[in-house]
Protein backbone atom coordinates (compact mmCIF):
# COMPACT_ATOMS: atom_id res chain seq x y z
CA UNK A 1 0.00 0.00 0.00
CA UNK A 2 1.66 3.18 -1.23
CA UNK A 3 1.00 6.19 0.97
CA UNK A 4 2.20 9.79 1.43
CA UNK A 5 2.38 11.78 4.66
CA UNK A 6 1.73 15.54 4.66
CA UNK A 7 2.63 17.54 7.78
CA UNK A 8 4.63 20.71 8.45
CA UNK A 9 6.12 19.20 11.62
CA UNK A 10 9.07 16.91 10.84
CA UNK A 11 8.92 15.40 14.33
CA UNK A 12 5.29 14.35 13.77
CA UNK A 13 6.12 12.93 10.33
CA UNK A 14 8.79 10.79 12.01
CA UNK A 15 6.29 9.72 14.67
CA UNK A 16 3.78 8.60 11.99
CA UNK A 17 6.54 6.76 10.13
CA UNK A 18 7.45 4.89 13.31
CA UNK A 19 3.81 3.90 13.88
CA UNK A 20 3.61 2.49 10.34
CA UNK A 21 7.02 0.78 10.49
CA UNK A 22 5.35 -2.20 12.22
CA UNK A 23 3.50 -3.07 9.01
CA UNK A 24 5.37 -4.48 6.02
CA UNK A 25 2.36 -3.89 3.80
CA UNK A 26 2.85 -0.11 4.02
CA UNK A 27 5.26 1.68 1.71
CA UNK A 28 5.78 5.41 2.31
CA UNK A 29 6.37 6.91 -1.13
CA UNK A 30 7.15 10.44 0.06
CA UNK A 31 6.43 13.09 2.68
CA UNK A 32 5.48 16.74 2.14
CA UNK A 33 5.54 19.79 4.41
CA UNK A 34 2.49 21.64 3.02
CA UNK A 35 -0.38 21.32 0.59
CA UNK A 36 1.67 23.19 -2.01
CA UNK A 37 4.63 20.83 -1.51
CA UNK A 38 2.27 17.84 -1.84
CA UNK A 39 0.81 19.03 -5.16
CA UNK A 40 4.28 19.55 -6.62
CA UNK A 41 5.33 16.04 -5.60
CA UNK A 42 2.10 14.50 -6.92
CA UNK A 43 2.78 16.12 -10.30
CA UNK A 44 6.04 14.14 -10.40
CA UNK A 45 4.59 10.95 -8.94
CA UNK A 46 0.85 10.41 -8.51
CA UNK A 47 1.38 6.69 -7.83
CA UNK A 48 0.15 6.87 -4.25
CA UNK A 49 -3.04 5.22 -3.08
CA UNK A 50 -3.64 7.16 0.11
CA UNK A 51 -2.52 10.40 1.77
CA UNK A 52 -2.38 11.07 5.52
CA UNK A 53 -3.10 14.82 5.60
CA UNK A 54 -2.51 17.36 8.36
CA UNK A 55 -4.84 20.41 8.46
CA UNK A 56 -2.99 23.46 9.77
CA UNK A 57 0.00 24.05 7.47
CA UNK A 58 1.67 27.08 5.87
CA UNK A 59 1.37 27.99 2.15
CA UNK A 60 -1.66 25.72 1.68
CA UNK A 61 -3.61 23.99 4.44
CA UNK A 62 -4.80 20.39 4.32
CA UNK A 63 -8.43 21.18 3.54
CA UNK A 64 -7.53 23.30 0.49
CA UNK A 65 -5.06 20.62 -0.64
CA UNK A 66 -7.68 17.88 -0.21
CA UNK A 67 -10.11 19.74 -2.47
CA UNK A 68 -7.50 20.09 -5.24
CA UNK A 69 -6.19 16.52 -4.93
CA UNK A 70 -9.72 15.13 -5.17
CA UNK A 71 -10.31 17.13 -8.37
CA UNK A 72 -7.01 16.16 -10.03
CA UNK A 73 -6.54 12.62 -8.64
CA UNK A 74 -9.96 11.28 -7.60
CA UNK A 75 -8.54 7.75 -7.18
CA UNK A 76 -6.33 8.82 -4.25
CA UNK A 77 -7.89 8.32 -0.82
CA UNK A 78 -7.29 10.97 1.85
CA UNK A 79 -7.41 10.57 5.63
CA UNK A 80 -7.13 13.77 7.67
CA UNK A 81 -4.65 13.04 10.47
CA UNK A 82 -4.77 15.97 12.85
CA UNK A 83 -4.92 17.18 16.44
CA UNK A 84 -8.01 19.28 15.64
CA UNK A 85 -11.43 17.80 16.33
CA UNK A 86 -13.55 20.97 16.18
CA UNK A 87 -16.81 20.91 14.23
CA UNK A 88 -15.73 23.38 11.55
CA UNK A 89 -12.58 21.47 10.61
CA UNK A 90 -14.52 18.19 10.43
CA UNK A 91 -17.29 19.75 8.32
CA UNK A 92 -14.86 21.46 5.92
CA UNK A 93 -12.67 18.36 5.56
CA UNK A 94 -15.62 16.14 4.66
CA UNK A 95 -16.99 18.82 2.32
CA UNK A 96 -13.57 18.98 0.59
CA UNK A 97 -13.72 15.23 -0.07
CA UNK A 98 -11.78 13.61 2.79
CA UNK A 99 -12.36 9.86 3.06
CA UNK A 100 -11.54 9.63 6.75
CA UNK A 101 -10.66 11.70 9.81
CA UNK A 102 -8.33 10.43 12.55
CA UNK A 103 -6.56 12.09 15.46
CA UNK A 104 -2.76 12.01 15.72
CA UNK A 105 -2.70 10.28 19.11
CA UNK A 106 -4.16 7.14 17.50
CA UNK A 107 -2.26 3.91 18.19
CA UNK A 108 -0.39 2.13 15.34
CA UNK A 109 -2.85 -0.77 14.90
CA UNK A 110 -5.90 1.51 14.72
CA UNK A 111 -4.09 3.73 12.21
CA UNK A 112 -3.19 0.71 10.07
CA UNK A 113 -6.76 -0.61 10.27
CA UNK A 114 -8.06 2.85 9.31
CA UNK A 115 -5.84 2.85 6.21
CA UNK A 116 -7.05 -0.64 5.22
CA UNK A 117 -10.68 0.31 5.82
CA UNK A 118 -10.39 3.49 3.75
CA UNK A 119 -8.63 1.77 0.84
CA UNK A 120 -11.50 -0.72 0.77
CA UNK A 121 -14.10 2.02 0.42
CA UNK A 122 -14.84 2.68 4.09
CA UNK A 123 -14.48 5.86 6.10
CA UNK A 124 -11.99 5.69 8.95
CA UNK A 125 -12.97 7.86 11.91
CA UNK A 126 -12.19 8.07 15.61
CA UNK A 127 -15.37 7.33 17.61
CA UNK A 128 -15.42 10.93 18.90
CA UNK A 129 -15.17 12.27 15.32
CA UNK A 130 -17.92 9.92 14.11
CA UNK A 131 -20.17 11.21 16.92
CA UNK A 132 -19.47 14.85 16.01
CA UNK A 133 -20.17 14.05 12.34
CA UNK A 134 -23.55 12.52 13.23
CA UNK A 135 -24.41 15.60 15.29
CA UNK A 136 -23.46 17.85 12.38
CA UNK A 137 -25.71 15.84 10.07
CA UNK A 138 -28.62 16.05 12.51
CA UNK A 139 -28.11 19.72 13.32
CA UNK A 140 -26.29 21.41 10.42
CA UNK A 141 -24.37 24.56 11.31
CA UNK A 142 -23.94 27.43 8.87
CA UNK A 143 -20.31 28.23 9.61
CA UNK A 144 -20.36 31.34 7.40
CA UNK A 145 -23.12 32.78 9.59
CA UNK A 146 -21.33 31.63 12.73
CA UNK A 147 -18.15 33.44 11.66
CA UNK A 148 -20.11 36.54 10.73
CA UNK A 149 -21.63 36.69 14.23
CA UNK A 150 -18.16 36.81 15.73
CA UNK A 151 -17.36 40.10 13.93
CA UNK A 152 -18.89 42.78 16.11
CA UNK A 153 -18.64 46.17 14.42
CA UNK A 154 -20.15 49.18 16.15
CA UNK A 155 -22.89 51.14 14.31
CA UNK A 156 -20.38 53.95 13.73
CA UNK A 157 -17.80 51.51 12.28
CA UNK A 158 -20.43 50.10 9.91
CA UNK A 159 -21.23 53.61 8.64
CA UNK A 160 -17.52 54.36 8.13
CA UNK A 161 -17.08 51.05 6.28
CA UNK A 162 -20.10 51.74 4.05
CA UNK A 163 -18.59 55.09 3.06
CA UNK A 164 -15.20 53.46 2.46
CA UNK A 165 -16.96 50.99 0.14
CA UNK A 166 -18.21 53.98 -1.88
CA UNK A 167 -14.60 55.01 -2.49
CA UNK A 168 -14.74 58.12 -0.27
CA UNK A 169 -11.54 59.51 1.25
CA UNK A 170 -10.89 59.80 4.99
CA UNK A 171 -11.36 63.59 4.72
CA UNK A 172 -14.74 63.32 2.98
CA UNK A 173 -15.96 60.66 5.41
CA UNK A 174 -14.87 62.90 8.31
CA UNK A 175 -16.84 65.81 6.84
CA UNK A 176 -19.92 63.64 6.24
CA UNK A 177 -19.91 62.38 9.85
CA UNK A 178 -18.81 65.67 11.44
CA UNK A 179 -15.69 64.01 12.83
CA UNK A 180 -11.96 64.71 12.52
CA UNK A 181 -9.85 62.74 9.98
CA UNK A 182 -7.80 61.32 12.89
CA UNK A 183 -11.00 59.91 14.46
CA UNK A 184 -11.94 58.31 11.14
CA UNK A 185 -8.43 56.84 10.90
CA UNK A 186 -8.84 55.35 14.38
CA UNK A 187 -12.23 53.84 13.42
CA UNK A 188 -10.63 52.27 10.33
CA UNK A 189 -7.77 50.82 12.42
CA UNK A 190 -10.37 49.21 14.70
CA UNK A 191 -12.29 47.87 11.68
CA UNK A 192 -9.12 46.31 10.23
CA UNK A 193 -8.34 44.68 13.60
CA UNK A 194 -11.86 43.25 14.04
CA UNK A 195 -12.02 41.95 10.45
CA UNK A 196 -8.38 40.75 10.58
CA UNK A 197 -7.50 42.47 7.30
CA UNK A 198 -4.75 44.86 6.16
CA UNK A 199 -6.30 46.97 3.41
CA UNK A 200 -9.45 48.88 2.47
CA UNK A 201 -10.25 46.41 -0.34
CA UNK A 202 -9.93 43.39 1.98
CA UNK A 203 -12.09 45.10 4.61
CA UNK A 204 -14.86 45.92 2.15
CA UNK A 205 -14.82 42.44 0.54
CA UNK A 206 -14.90 40.62 3.89
CA UNK A 207 -17.67 42.86 5.21
CA UNK A 208 -19.75 42.20 2.09
CA UNK A 209 -19.16 38.43 2.31
CA UNK A 210 -20.38 38.47 5.90
CA UNK A 211 -23.34 40.76 5.13
CA UNK A 212 -22.04 43.49 7.43
CA UNK A 213 -22.60 46.19 4.81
Amino acid sequence: MKIAIVDDNSFLIQSIKEKLSFFEEIQIKFTASSGKDLLEKLDDSSRVELILMDIEMPKMNGIEATKIVKQKYPHIKIIMLTVFDNDEHIFNAIKAGADGYLLKDINPHLLFNGIIETLHGGAAMNPSIALKTLKLLRNPINFDEKNAEQINLSPREVIVLEQLAQGLSYTVIAENLFLSPSTIRKHIENIYAKLQVHSKLEAVQKAQRNNLI
